[in-house]
Formats: structure tokens, C-alpha cells, sequence
């Protein structure tokens, strides 16, 4: 890994190097999208074939429930019981985060309330390759199902065994044999076999990124997250700690961020130490050594300050405050998840402490956090104006509607006057 000093020159090169957008991903997505679009199963047949090299028609669209049974039996009981207290947790903080109904009287004859109700149809994206993410359905489905969303769909390029019987524990069945690109735009826009969703949710790859982007126009989305980050940031400390936070985030993917922020040089060297000791111990094959050597950095800034200002406006998907640095925590304002202390590691976000591990890439982490059981319902703001309340408001409302030109604004409150 690159020990740079973080002056302003390097601060600046770092964020600008997050700000393009990938234009080849881009194009061969809207490809894509545009043929499923038209086409509806015979492009997604044709491009799951193309590159999942999966045959798939009607009639296998779909995992049948005798196949979750059986994946269910074949897994292992201490998986499942892994699931099952992973999910009781993931589930506590997802009944915690639903927004609440309220009624105010705001004045006399005013009265406005919050209906929080659930978005009816929700697609679930879980990313294949070499294993799938069975964290990621429990990250995306529990919410969903503790805000009250009545049609889950779940699509995943061929899902093992474990995803499998981890649907089938949390009481999921439209699960879908569909990746991709393909698969975002089957959901976006409906198919033959695939039900159009209200929104999309879940990370995927650079042009399952792309693809989300394209059809969000027309389905809302989550949000764009872009490939793994993750910031460490200590003066002093257990370099093996520090390290491994590092490389376990670096091998979610090739393009994976990994930054070590600290205003010594001393201490900057011995972690960079551990991290190369640390990887050798992972076989050439896990990409933790492409995206080290490619995004990897340790950063020695001149102060505390100057650490602070640059965390924060590099606004991380993960951020580390191990030991001593965990006293700083309130000069944190922008991060998807914040780990403090010796005995956070970042992987219990990512599994086990019940908090989202759908966040914020990109520094999208300035203006939102991670994903929630908010982002499942919907806020309907109600109100409701008695007689008093029309004799109190309906001379502020005659004021803003003849200042805005807006004379029938005026004249609906004045007939009822």
C-alpha cells in the first residue's frame, strides 16, 4: 500500500478520482435494458444464457418450493442457526427504524397528520459470482417484511443452497434464477414471468449499478452502491486490527476502496507491515490483493483536523474508530456505518449486529445513511382544516396566493369563507 502525506493536492486527487461515471458500463446496460424493454422474456432468457450460461424458460424461472425444502436439508443446522440469530437481530433494528403515525394539532382548528404505509411490491437484487450473499437477502427482505410490503421478489443468477434455505427460514418464495443487468430491467419494467416492482433494492456489480441508474426514471430505486469502502482511522493502536478491517472489506470486490488515515508516520509504517504480513495469508486468487494494490492507501495527515475534514469529505461506506480514536466519534458526521472500539470489526456490520449493511458509496454518506425500514414505506402527510381553522388560515393563504399570481388558490378558500 501507497504512505502518502494527505496535503490538499492528494485530498483533492482522491475525491475527484470517485466523481466519473462508468460510461462503458452505462452503454452496455442500456442495452440491455432497452432489449428486455421490448422483448420482455426472450431478452432476459437470451442474456442470462449469454452470460450466466443458464438456460431458463417459463417453467424454471421460478425456485419451486420442493427445492428450498431441499437446499434447507442439505445446509448445515449451525447455518442456520447463524441465520436465524442474524436475522432476530437484523429484525430488532428494523422494528426500531419504522417511521411512526402521529396526529398534531398544529392551531385551533388545524389538524395535521402521518399515515406510514408500506410500498406494495419490492424486487430484491442479490449479487451472484462466486458465492451469493445470503447476508444481503436478510438485509433487504427483513426490512421489507417488518415495514409491511405484501410481495417481496427476489432475483439472484444462480442462488446456493444457503440463500435458498435462508429463504425459505424467513418465509420467502419468489425467488427468481435472473441476474444482471437483465434482471433489474425484468423488474423495472415487468415481463412474461417477472412482476414489475415499485422499487428496486440491493447492490450489485457496475452494470447491475448502471442498470439501476438507467431505469430510475421509471422505478424508484435504493440507492447506487458502487464498490466496497473502507476507512480506518487511529493514531495509535493494534496494527492487526486495523489491518484485517482493511482487507476484509478490500475482498468484497477488485475495485474496493481501502483507506488508513492516521497523523503518524510511525504508526502509518507498522500497519502497512501488518497488512502485507495479513495478506499473504489469503490465496492470490481473493481480489483483497488487486484492490490494495490498486485503491489501497494510507494517508498521514498533519493533525487531527486535518484527518477529520478529509474523513468527512470522503463521507465512507465504513468507518473504523478503534480504540483511542473512538473518542472522536462525534467529530464524525459523514459515514454509511461507524464501527467504534477495539472489538468492532467490520464484518458484524456486515452480518451480525442487526445494523443495514446496504450503505452509502461514493460519498452519497454526505446525504443519507444506509438503507432502512424507512426507505420500505411510505409517509402520507394528512390534514384536516375545521371552521375555526378556515377563519384563522384563510387570510394567510389569500396573502401567499396573491403574491404568486395563483388567483384560484384564493378563490377555493374564499367560497368556503
Amino acid at each position: 500500500m501507497l504512505v502518502l502525506r494527505l496535503t490538499s493536492a492528494i485530498e483533492e486527487k482522491i475525491l475527484a478520482q470517485r466523481r466519473g461515471r462508468d460510461l462503458v458500463a452505462e452503454r452496455a446496460a442500456a442495452r440491455i435494458v432497452r432489449d428486455v424493454q421490448r422483448r420482455g422474456d426472450a431478452a432476459l432468457f437470451y442474456w442470462t444464457k449469454r452470460f450466466d450460461r443458464l438456460a431458463l424458460h417459463r417453467s424454471n424461472v421460478w425456485v419451486a418450493r420442493d427445492e428450498l425444502r431441499s437446499a434447507t436439508r442439505r445446509v448445515s443446522e449451525e447455518f442456520l442457526e447463524a441465520v436465524d440469530h442474524a436475522a432476530r437481530n437484523i429484525r430488532a433494528v428494523a422494528r426500531r427504524q419504522k417511521p411512526q403515525e402521529w396526529t398534531l394539532e398544529v392551531e385551533p382548528g388545524v389538524r395535521a397528520s402521518q399515515r406510514v404505509r408500506p410500498i406494495e411490491t419490492v424486487g430484491c437484487y442479490l449479487p451472484g459470482g462466486r458465492f451469493s450473499l445470503v447476508s444481503t437477502l436478510l438485509m433487504t427482505a427483513i426490512p421489507a417484511q417488518e415495514a409491511g410490503v405484501r410481495n417481496i421478489v427476489i432475483v439472484s443468477p444462480q442462488p446456493g443452497d444457503e440463500l435458498l434455505a435462508a429463504a425459505e427460514s424467513l418465509g420467502l418464495l419468489q425467488i427468481a434464477r435472473v441476474g444482471g443487468a437483465q434482471a433489474i430491467a425484468a423488474l423495472a419494467y415487468g415481463t412474461q414471468s417477472i412482476p414489475r416492482v415499485d422499487k428496486l433494492f440491493g447492490p450489485g456489480n457496475r452494470y447491475v449499478t448502471a442498470a439501476k441508474r438507467l431505469v430510475s426514471a421509471d422505478c424508484a430505486i435504493d440507492l447506487l452502491a458502487g464498490p466496497t469502502e473502507a476507512v480506518v482511522f487511529a493514531q495509535r493502536g493494534n496494527p492487526t486490527f486495523i489491518a484485517t478491517d482493511l482487507l476484509a472489506q478490500a475482498e468484497h470486490d477488485p475495485d474496493a476502496v481501502a483507506l488508513f488515515v492516521t497523523t503518524s508516520a510511525l504508526f502509518a509504517r507498522s500497519v502497512v507491515a501488518q497488512i502485507a504480513q495479513q495478506l499473504t495469508r489469503l490465496p492470490k486468487s481473493n481480489p483483497a490483493w488487486g484492490s490494495l494494490a490498486k485503491n489501497g492507501v494510507v494517508l498521514v495527515a498533519p493533525n487531527l483536523a486535518a484527518a477529520v475534514r478529509f474523513v468527512n469529505r470522503f463521507a465512507p461506506e465504513h468507518l473504523s474508530l478503534p480504540g483511542a480514536a473512538s473518542r472522536h466519534a462525534d467529530r464524525f458526521d459523514s459515514a454509511g456505518s461507524i464501527f467504534l472500539g477495539d472489538w468492532s470489526a467490520q464484518s458484524f456490520g456486515d452480518y451480525a449486529t442487526g445494523t443495514n449493511h446496504v450503505l452509502p458509496t461514493g460519498g452519497v454518506a454526505r446525504a443519507r445513511g444506509g438503507l432502512s425500514t424507512a426507505d420500505f414505506v411510505k409517509c402520507i402527510s394528512v390534514q384536516e382544516v375545521t371552521r375555526t381553522g378556515l377563519a384563522r388560515l384563510a387570510p394567510v393563504v389569500k396573502q401567499f396566493a396573491k403574491a404568486e399570481g395563483l388567483l384560484a388558490h384564493a378563490r377555493a378558500v374564499e367560497v368556503r369563507e
